[in-house]
């Protein structure tokens, strides 16, 4: 495991390597947002975007969304995967936050999670980038390059891993290593073909230096 003078050196290197790593779903809103985060769950960030490009303008606030038929709303998210799902959450949430929050995005966690469609990781999202509260996001990508480097345990849980990164990192760091460590998963230490040869943390990378020896 990775102590703390090293865990601060992979912070700087995040840093150094995506500075200006931000939120790459596209929102002009919290609501938006919300609605962005929920359509992404197992799937692509782009595909999302690509989808929100019209959706966005047809559907501007809760009531839009509880205007018009599920199915036509299934129709209009059809390209996403668990699109009936999906659709299904999104007009629940939407009548959740008429009745219950005036609404509004609520911005706390516990809030948020009351919310269809909402887990953990969405309302942190959500409150990390829409109201700027301290917060780690553990995906897919956040969890293996924390496995990957030794920063918590492979057998750890989602939760585990955020709670291990949460006591870890210090708190005013934790939404844009967030942001970060997903860029540097997505981007550099990626699932199947993970730059090793050319990563500066390879010197103390457990995994990268178990795929380097069988090179």
């Amino acid at each position: 495991m990775l102590n703390k003078k090293q865990i601060e050196y992979c912070l700087d290197v995040f840093e150094e390597m995506f500075p200006h790593a931000e939120c790459e779903l596209n929102h002009s809103n919290p609501f938006d947002l919300l609605i962005a985060v929920v359509l992404s769950a197992q799937c692509t960030d782009a595909l999302v975007n690509k989808v929100t490009k019209d959706l966005f303008k047809k559907y501007r606030t809760p009531e839009d969304y509880l205007a018009v038929p599920l199915e036509e709303l299934e129709q209009d998210i059809r390209s996403i995967g668990l699109y009936r799902n999906k659709a299904k959450n999104i007009r629940k949430l939407s009548q959740t936050l008429l009745d219950k929050f005036d609404g509004e995005v609520p911005r706390t966690k516990e809030q948020l999670e009351s919310l269809a469609g909402v887990g953990r990781k969405t309302a942190n999202v959500v409150a990390s980038v829409a109201f700027e509260e301290p917060a780690i996001a553990v995906d897919t990508h956040v969890e293996r390059v924390s496995k990957r480097l030794g920063i918590c345990r492979w057998k750890d849980s989602v939760l585990e891993v955020e709670k291990t990164l949460m006591r870890k990192i210090p708190k005013e760091r934790w939404s844009e290593t967030h942001h970060r460590m997903i860029f540097f998963g997505r981007y550099h230490c990626k699932a199947q073909r993970p730059n090793c040869e050319e990563c500066k943390l390879l010197e103390i990378c457990r995994e990268g230096k178990k795929r380097m020896r069988k090179r």
